[in-house]
């Protein structure tokens, strides 16, 4: 049986999170409680055999694996789940700076939120190459009549507004392929938010990125990247090396099978060799009756760090491109499935000089009495980062929703959480089309859900 809408705590509506990674297609249900912390409803979670380096390679594999983690964490949530936050990552994001320029005409009254959403609107129009389109659009300091630094340009007066964004893109048939695959899984897509974007919100607090901080997020088939400084974010970039490459370099280095790799980096493998005692052997059962492999647990770690090590060599070439090296007072935090590898702080800490932390996404989450404890405990890990940060990101993009319906007189009461009807859609794709908000003229009865 569905939940009521009228038994949700304060008011906050319930929203889904998916994460199509490459090694697991994540789902993740919860809404915001009345102590502002994520109160996780429900989590479903399949394995990822259709994604390859973040990118959808097989769509009717990934849509089994959607169908798989939604009907999971629906039976557990007791929430029919028809609209998600859906996460995108690969090698082929891209990010730019770009400078946009609005003049008012209403030069009497104050600058407004549809003000800076005309300044977001146009940005979307920037002629791309050809097969990319924009995912988003970041502001980042605006400039008012040429007084520049500004962060929140709402109430001020002034007639020239502009602004610096931050944009990224993605191939057209990559978010096209994700879109397919989410469709056919019976869902639809409230919104398409970048991987460390989402990371981010889940793992970095409000203190690190105005002090200078870089989020690493190390996944199965990619790790990501996210710069911020002053509470901005600067840079983006995505590193085509995860954990997947680190099991292939065990797999051919020691001669095992795939399935054993993954099981000696998980239990045994470390990031710096010089940690690891000479004596320590570990037995790997043969094939068909022969002879058991032994395998050195340093040599184990030889072969982890040489892989690590390139990847961070990769983070920190894009940290110097950036041009923030020098301005990162809080480092590097280290998230994703990879980040559970010992010893991997140091190893970064030493390749880049910067301090290092693991981030874990426990901190935004509500003590939960309803999830059985060990999935209460999974969602501790880092490798559920991602997915936790998409349902932080879909939570406040709903709420800025309803307060927008709220200031501008609509009936934001009346409308379903996002989760649990399809009849919302054509409200939360216009929503989208008009730059995520709208002002009370746009909105139709037929927008209301009774």
């Amino acid at each position: 049986m569905e939940k009521n809408a009228s038994t949700q705590t304060s008011g906050s509506p319930i929203v889904v999170g998916l994460d199509i990674g490459t090694t697991k297609i994540c789902v993740i249900v919860g809404r915001r409680n009345e102590h502002n912390k994520i109160e996780i409803l429900g989590l479903g979670k399949a394995e990822s055999a259709g994604v390859t380096r973040g990118v959808v390679s097989n769509i009717q594999k990934t849509v089994q694996g959607i169908a798989t983690a939604v009907e999971e964490a629906s039976g557990q949530s007791n929430v029919d789940i028809k609209i998600v936050n859906v996460g995108i990552a690969g090698q082929h994001i891209k990010s730019l700076q770009h400078r946009g320029i609005f003049t008012r005409k209403d030069i009497n009254n104050e600058i407004q939120r549809r003000d800076i959403d005309k300044l977001i609107e146009d940005m979307y129009k920037l002629v791309m190459p050809p097969g990319e389109e924009i995912i988003h659009v970041l502001p980042q300091e605006f400039t008012i009549d040429n007084e520049p630094g500004i962060k929140d340009p709402i109430g001020m007066s002034g007639v020239r507004l502009e602004a610096n964004f931050h944009i990224i893109s993605g191939h057209v048939s990559a978010v096209k392929n994700i879109m397919r695959c989410v469709t056919n899984a019976g869902l639809e897509t409230h919104e398409l938010i970048l991987e460390p974007l989402a990371s981010s919100e889940a793992v970095l607090s409000d203190e690190e990125k105005e002090a200078g901080v870089v989020l690493v997020d190390i996944g199965g088939g990619t790790t990501d990247l996210a710069i911020f400084h002053e509470g901005i974010i600067r840079h983006t970039a995505v590193i085509p090396f995860g954990g997947n490459s680190v099991t292939e370099d065990i797999r051919e280095g020691c001669s095992v099978m795939r399935n054993q790799a993954e099981l000696l980096k998980t239990r045994f493998g470390s990031a710096l060799a010089e940690e690891n005692k000479d004596n320590e052997i570990i037995c790997v059962p043969g094939l068909r009756g022969r002879e058991p492999k032994e395998i050195s647990v340093k040599n184990l770690a030889y072969v982890i760090q040489a892989r690590m090590e390139e990847i961070v060599e990769h983070v920190y070439y894009e940290i110097k491109s950036s041009g923030y090296e020098k301005k990162l007072i809080a480092g590097i935090v280290v998230t994703g499935g990879g980040a559970q590898l010992k010893h991997l702080s140091q190893l970064i800490e030493y390749v880049t000089g910067l301090d290092a932390r693991v981030g874990y996404p426990n901190e935004h989450l509500a003590k939960n009495e309803v999830l059985p404890k060990n999935v209460y405990d999974q969602l501790k890990s880092p490798m559920y980062a991602t997915g936790i940060g998409l349902l932080i990101k879909g939570i406040h993009h709903a709420e800025d929703i309803q307060e927008t319906l709220k200031q501008s007189g609509g009936k934001a009461e009346k409308i379903a959480d996002p989760a649990k009807t399809k009849k919302t859609a054509g409200l939360f794709d216009k929503l989208l089309q008009t730059g995520a908000r709208f002002i009370k003229d746009d909105i139709k009865d037929e927008d209301y859900i009774s």
